[in-house]
């Protein structure tokens, strides 16, 4: 087509359509994350539920801080491991709003250890995004609580050693035995198939949400290839041999909805 339009067209038959909730920004993170992946996906859903203006993301420090800049919805920066803390807030003002939060595993899982268990504890009426990418991503590549054992980062050089530095976190199954946490699921985004999941997932919790289920997880497995010092095609193997394993994907406890 000759014009500057994003949407792919067949005659009349319309096959995608960028979205109205995903900013035209020039892209920035590394080649082969999947933090693009999931942004697409998860403004997909709110753009398919009709809820854009209805919907607060919360985005605290990590590579996730970038998401105000492509999520074309009210959008409130957090403090580094405070994401689940400033949403909890923001719910409670506003009950009928849709509230998430997007963190990656060192924010999440680390310094915001602690805001994200009570929230999970407490029910809070929120989805909580969690990109696991087994790494600190933004501050080059430190072990993180989801470091897979063995796995080499600038501060496990020799390999993670889980006798001197623990063993990985494995937080979605941690928080599943919460009472108050409604629904928790482990997806990718490395696999056209794993992408569709992904995306169901995102819906799923939305959905729930709006149900006043509880505190929604969706983890999704991800890659980091700079910091893993891979190709994107070798981080997507990578996760397929090594992450997947260890974090198996699916869902770990679905809500009984009558």
């Amino acid at each position: 087509m000759s014009d500057k339009r994003m949407d792919i067209c067949v005659e009349d038959n319309l096959v995608y359509r960028k979205p109205e909730t995903l900013i035209e920004e020039p892209f920035h993170y590394c080649p082969g994350c999947g933090h693009g992946v999931v942004h697409k996906i998860l403004m997909e859903v709110v753009d398919e539920l009709g809820i854009q203006n209805d919907t607060i993301g919360v985005a605290p420090v990590g590579c996730s801080v970038f998401a105000y800049h492509y999520m074309n919805v009210d959008m409130q920066e957090a403090a580094h491991g405070r994401a689940c803390a400033v949403a909890t807030g923001i719910k409670r003002v506003f009950p009928e709003k849709f509230v998430y939060t997007y963190q990656g595993d060192g924010d999440l899982a680390a310094i915001g250890t602690a805001e994200t268990m009570h929230a999970a504890n407490r029910g809070e009426n929120i989805l909580v995004v969690f990109i696991n990418n087994g790494i600190y991503g933004m501050t080059s590549g430190q072990m993180a609580p989801t470091t897979l054992p063995g796995m080499v980062s600038t501060t496990s050089p020799y390999g993670r050693d889980v006798k001197t530095q623990g063993h990985p976190f494995k937080i979605s199954e941690i928080l599943a035995h919460l009472p108050g946490v409604a629904y928790v699921t482990r997806q990718s985004v490395h696999k056209a198939a794993n992408v569709r999941k992904a995306k169901k997932a995102l819906k799923n919790a939305l959905e729930y949400q709006k149900k006043g289920l509880g505190l929604c997880l969706v983890e999704i497995v991800s890659n980091c290839p700079s910091n893993w010092r891979m190709t994107p095609k070798q981080s997507n193997q990578f996760i397929d041999e090594k992450m997947i394993p260890f974090y198996p994907l699916g869902d770990i406890k679905v809500p009984e909805v009558k």
